[in-house]
């Protein structure tokens, strides 16, 4: 049967004719050696170029990384070697190493060496650490040298092939050869060593356009690959996965399996001849150079088989290999850290017939199936016996150990647990994919079928793209996750039992009621599993999340891709593989999924009694599990961080709470938030406390105004002028009718225009010394202007009722340092808009006019209803722009005057 390997390109770019490619073991880059004399660095992820080296301007016929020294190191046909940093792009070294054209340059991949080959029929070693020098020449073929390679399992040796039909092994530090292979009819092009330990193969390309494997330890052949219509320039036996890939000049690449040499699959990107083919170890990435360009696949996927039964045996597949760790086996003196990797004893437990592409455990985990290649195998799990095989594209078990095999798109048997057939089912769709569990489910490319494993009956179809389904231990849950999102769905079990109990006919969609959406989530899945109630995944960002109740929780982020194998109940922990096979775990507390699965259930008082079981440093988690709950007084009881605490107190308006919070904390940002807070909802005392020790002075005034705080106001006053904090100083200082303050504060913070203004306004008797101030600071700057400025008292004519503003102020004085009652605003507001200056002159033309019977003058009248009705009307220099409202500010003494007329307000 086929391997059925999945092929994907990565990356294609054009380009001049590629002569060579590689791989950089960390980087995602891919080298190209070009026709033109160019070497470029390719970004297969951001499908960019890194770098390029103009080298020369003939052809470039090899190029390799050397990742160890951030070099790159090429050869050309002008017969050079060159060698250049890539990070720095400097010029490391360049020097003249063979007489005619570089064929080939190999990296030895632990010492500082570097093989080349060439048209003049050498081989040459150089030492990088002795200045490149040539410390050894290899002689003996008769014709070019097309390529040499070092052997991966001795890399005291290598091969080289040449246009001579052979193939010549070396030893480094022999000028002579091992041995010589007469290996085809016509010239050999290209030559690769087998990786794996277990045969000592090597293969080889030639003009005869065929590929031959030889074993170089009897020197036979092995298989002989034929196909290719045109030379064989490229060959490799791939390190991950067992097949062979072939290059040829008819422009395809050929792809064999490994141990049966069948041919698998065969490419052509139309990009010409086919000149190369790179590959590194522990990549599933291939790279190949064209005509036209450069080509990157990656076959199958990178995810480890692997399976890990409930008691924490873990069995994995490396190749055909089959090994077995057991997590319960590191000591309890070792102390285990989260994604930190286990030092597992690995055990080799056999080997397997088939090259495996999934293994599994079955559900009580006695049995493991091993599929690939259109095959299954079922071991047993401790001593790997054979227990029984089959064809097969999917293998799924039951929940109950029971198992399903779909065997093409159109038929899928059913086994019991002693593996023999129970039913087979030809599905009226084509069955794309296979999932078993609690029901067995059959997707197409857009809808999935759900099935009971007894009687094969239809129980739903659910219209969705179904890439992967998770189901719970209890039979409930299923999870179903596609290309972009995953869906949590109940699974309710007594209603399809009574429905098909009923015998009532069922359409093609099923038991209406048999799933029940729970939730939606907007993330892909990667790898998943069920703990209970709680689904824990992976998710395209790898992070590993749990989710309980439609609530997602990070646990951690993963620096790379890692994948589930399960949870360990006892350990309170779940474990991951990477591709590598390392094993990792992660602290997941049961106690914690136990609880949020309590309070989603409802079962509050149950979930109160685990809950001193969860340790404090997991409590914040549950604090936010219980507020997307809308439980928010749970979780202020819960939670111990005081940012969160204070957040859930103000939400709840708990003020106190979150005073005490404040306190502890002592952060200003706080304390503003709660002050607003107590001042909407009426809490002055406690918003002034707050207001004080955030220092927001602008709240303080508001809330000092509104309480008529005359105290309050002058020790704000103070602070603010301490503070620097001028503009609220100068609002204190007017609302106390301070105004000599006023203008010395403005003088002192350098605004004498605005002091000018103001004692033209409100202090006509200062204008002259504030005008004096004025001229000498704009001398300074512009004379002309300053002396353009007008003193009052040397132009009295320039000023409107300049002696009237000055009675009026005297007449005030006395005044403005009375504070009425902030309740008796409306008594005084509709006098806010009366021109004192007007007013005072009408009150002196009606006591010149009226008779006065008790012989007193009008002035005396005037004077007399100014002390009886103890109030003036405060207006603005302009009569047309009069002041709109005015404040009442509450004294000791408790008396009353409007807040204009206390900050001795005239009209000049």
């Amino acid at each position: 049967m086929p391997l059925r390997l999945e092929i994907k390109r990565k990356l294609a770019q054009r380009s001049e004719r590629v002569k060579s490619v590689d791989l950089h073991p960390t980087e995602p880059w891919v080298l190209a050696s070009l026709y033109s004399g160019s070497v470029c660095i390719w970004n297969y992820q951001t499908q960019t170029i890194v770098q390029s080296f103009e080298m020369t301007e003939l052809p470039v016929r090899s190029a390799k990384f050397i990742a160890r020294k951030q070099w790159v190191v090429a050869g050309a046909d002008d017969m050079f070697i060159r060698v250049y940093n890539y990070n720095t792009m400097d010029k490391v070294k360049v020097f003249e190493a063979h007489t005619d054209y570089i064929r080939c340059v190999a990296v030895h991949p632990t010492l500082p060496y570097v093989l080349s080959s060439s048209d003049d029929m050498l081989i040459k070693l150089w030492d990088w650490e002795k200045g490149w020098m040539c410390t050894q020449i290899f002689e003996g073929h008769s014709h070019y040298v097309m390529q040499v390679t070092f052997n991966p399992k001795d890399t005291n040796t290598f091969a080289s092939a040449s246009l001579d039909r052979t193939i010549k092994i070396w030893n480094l530090g022999s000028p002579d050869p091992n041995f010589t292979l007469d290996a085809h009819s016509k010239g050999i092009n290209c030559v690769d060593y087998f990786t794996g330990g277990d045969r000592p193969y090597l293969i080889t390309g030639s003009d005869d356009h065929t590929a031959k494997v030889w074993d170089y330890q009897t020197k036979s052949c092995v298989q002989t690959l034929e196909g290719h219509t045109h030379n064989v320039s490229a060959v490799c036996f791939h390190p991950e996965l067992p097949i062979i890939i072939t290059g040829s000049e008819d422009g395809t690449v050929r792809i064999w399996h490994g141990t049966t040499y069948r041919l698998e699959n065969t490419l052509n990107y139309g990009l010409e001849r086919v000149w190369a083919v790179g590959y590194m170890k522990g990549s599933r990435r291939v790279v190949i150079g064209y005509d036209e360009g450069t080509i990157m696949i990656k076959i199958g996927r990178e995810v480890p088989v692997a399976s890990m039964d409930n008691s924490g045996k873990i069995i994995w597949a490396k190749h055909n290999e089959i090994q077995t760790v057991n997590i319960k086996t590191i000591g309890a003196d070792f102390e285990v850290t989260d994604g930190e990797r286990l030092p597992l004893a690995v055990k080799e437990l056999g080997s397997c017939d088939l090259y495996p592409q999934s293994l599994k455990h079955n559900p009580n985990g006695r049995f493991v199936v091993v599929c690939g290649d259109g095959e299954y195998i079922i071991y047993t799990a401790l001593a790997w016996r054979n227990r029984s095989f089959g064809s097969a594209l999917e293998f799924v078990w039951s929940s109950d150990g029971e198992y399903a095999v779909r065997e093409n798109t159109s038929r899928i048997r059913i086994f019991s647990k002693n593996f023999q057939e129970k039913k087979s089912i030809r599905p009226t769709f084509s069955a794309e994919r296979i999932f078993g569990g609690t029901l067995l489910a059959m997707c197409s490319n857009d809808f999935i079928c759900f099935y009971d494993w007894a009687e094969c009956r239809l129980i739903r179809r659910i219209d969705v793209n179904v890439k992967n389904l998770y189901w719970a231990d209890s039979g409930d849950l299923v999870t179903i996750a596609s290309d972009t999102s995953f869906y949590i769905l109940k699974y309710n079990r007594d209603t399809v039992s009574s429905c098909l109990e009923s015998g009532k006919a069922m359409d093609e969609q099923g038991v209406d009621d048999a799933f029940e959406l729970l939730h939606e989530t907007n993330e892909r899945v990667r790898t998943g599993l069920w703990v209970g109630d709680c689904f824990i995944y992976n998710n395209s960002s790898w992070r590993l999340n749990y989710c309980v109740g439609g609530e997602v929780t990070t646990m951690f982020h993963l620096d790379r891709p890692m994948y589930l194998l399960g949870y360990l109940a006892s350990q309170s922990r779940v474990y991951l593989i990477d591709k590598e096979f390392n094993v990792m775990g992660y602290t997941l507390l049961l106690s914690l999924i136990e609880y949020k699965t309590l309070v989603m259930r409802g079962d509050l008082e149950r979930a109160n009694e685990i809950l001193p079981s969860i340790p404090k440093e997991h409590h914040n988690s549950v604090a936010h599990f219980l507020e997307s709950r809308g439980m928010l007084e749970d979780a202020l009881e819960v939670a111990t961080d005081p940012n969160y605490k204070f957040d859930l107190a103000i939400q709840l308006g708990r003020l106190e709470v979150a005073k005490a919070i404040a306190l502890e904390v002592q952060s200003e940002s706080k304390w503003k938030q709660l002050g607003e807070l107590a001042m909407s909802t009426g809490k002055l005392e406690l918003a002034e406390e707050c207001l004080s020790h955030a220092v927001d002075l602008s709240g303080l005034l508001l809330l000092y105004s509104a309480f008529g705080d005359a105290e309050g106001i002058t020790k704000l006053a103070s602070l603010a002028k301490e503070q620097g904090k001028n503009n609220v100083a100068f609002l204190c200082l007017f609302l106390l009718g301070r105004l000599e303050d006023c203008l010395q504060l403005l003088v002192e913070s350098n605004r004498i225009p605005e002091a000018a203004l103001m004692a033209r306004s409100y202090l006509p008797s200062k204008v002259s010394e504030i005008v004096a101030i004025w001229k000498n600071d704009l001398n300074k700057v512009n004379p002309k202007a300053a002396e353009s400025l007008a003193d009052p008292e040397e132009y009295p004519n320039l000023f409107e009722d300049w002696q009237v503003a000055l009675a009026v102020e005297s007449n005030l004085a006395h005044e403005r340092h009375n504070y009425p009652p902030a309740n008796e605003y409306l008594s005084y507001a509709e006098k806010s808009n009366i021109s004192l200056v007007e007013a005072f002159k009408h009150m002196q033309v009606d006591e010149e006019n009226l008779p006065l019977e008790n012989g007193d003058s009008g002035q005396e009248v005037m004077d007399e209803n100014v002390e009886e009705d103890g109030q003036v009307e405060a207006v603005e220099a302009d009569a047309d722009d009069s002041t709109d409202s005015a404040i009442l500010i509450n004294g000791n003494e408790g008396d009353e005057e409007l807040a204009t007329s206390n900050e001795g307000t005239l009209s000049a």
